[in-house]
């Protein structure tokens, strides 16, 4: 039985479930409405109360919480792991959240018979010793290969869509006509929805999928210059932005302004300087998703657009 704000619901069997760890984040938001959309039946983890919703089922805890793991998992064939910390100043953060916190979800899989699990990584994680971030991302997938289950581990690059927040920033800096970026680079974009339709396809297996570790983008050949990506952005809140070239020393030095004037608010943090000016976030042509899986439906150009048109609706520019 699983305690919601709305209530109580009983699970049944009878048919196919996704366990699915953050689902109220901004990744988790997108698969939801997806699977809810395409009749799939979900087990949601989450920290707080949830409105009754048709086709989820909400089951309070968190990723320390076995119990909660453990009642999410039951009449599950699959499990979604999107949970995580994706910003702290506290490194120790990044190994409860995404070492621990992945290998505790993997012990419930395990224990339920869950056969099937789909880990979303990042691409920080091709490159560990640039971040405490990629490497706990990168510890957490030697976790996931080792669990003897059936995984397919996926790594977005930046994800940007309706709802995110780490990106709404640069689109606030557009508006004002200037955009920061660092000073050399290229990087691959995904859009949040075709993250989500890339995970739902990804459930069945099968020899093309399973023990994969996937790279998806937007389609869009050798990534963004980050030039070219600040000027999108500009065109996409109707602004002739201005690329301001940031050097490594200043982007440091403003990660300790930010610390020292917002804590742990802080949004640049020196451990994301550490992958950010790292020249080449684009994703691997060998790990590209086959095309009869999933292919990219989100034109980034009018995906920017769309969010901007999003962030302005919701009162956030």
């Amino acid at each position: 039985m699983t305690v919601g704000v709305a209530g109580e619901q009983v699970k049944t069997g009878g048919q196919a479930r996704i366990a699915l760890t953050g689902a109220t984040g901004f990744v988790g938001q997108a698969l939801l409405d997806l699977a809810v959309e395409q009749g799939l039946m979900v087990d949601a983890l989450t920290r707080r109360g949830q409105p009754r919703r048709e086709g989820v089922i909400w089951t309070r805890g968190d990723l320390a919480n076995r119990d909660a793991l453990r009642e999410m998992m039951l009449g599950a064939e699959v499990v979604i792991h999107v949970a995580g910390v994706v910003n702290t100043p506290d490194p120790a953060e990044f190994v409860a959240a995404n070492v621990s916190g992945t290998l505790a979800v993997l012990e419930a899989a395990r224990a339920a018979g869950v056969p099937r699990f789909i880990y979303v990584s990042s691409l920080s994680a091709r490159e560990p010793a640039l971040s405490r971030y990629g490497e706990s991302k990168a510890r957490a997938e030697m976790l996931v290969r080792a669990s003897g289950l059936d995984w397919t581990i996926v790594r977005p690059p930046w994800i940007y869509g309706p709802g995110d927040r780490e990106t709404l920033d640069m689109f606030k800096a557009a508006q004002w006509g200037l955009v920061p970026v660092p000073a050399a680079g290229r990087t691959s974009l995904i859009h949040v929805a075709d993250l989500a339709r890339l995970l739902l396809a990804l459930i069945p297996g099968g020899e093309d999928i399973t023990f994969r570790t996937f790279e998806p983008d937007d389609g869009r050949p050798d990534g963004w210059e980050h030039g070219d990506l600040a000027r999108a952005i500009g065109a996409a809140v109707g602004r002739r932005a201005r690329v301001v070239r940031l050097p490594d020393w200043l982007m440091r030095l403003a990660a300790r302004l930010d610390g020292t004037l917002r804590g742990r608010k802080a949004k640049l943090t020196l451990d994301r300087v550490g992958y950010m000016i790292h020249p080449d976030w684009v994703v691997g042509a060998d790990a590209r998703v086959p095309e009869a899986v999933w292919v990219p439906q989100v034109e980034s150009g009018g995906g920017l657009r769309t969010t901007a048109d999003w962030y302005r609706r919701e009162g956030w520019l």
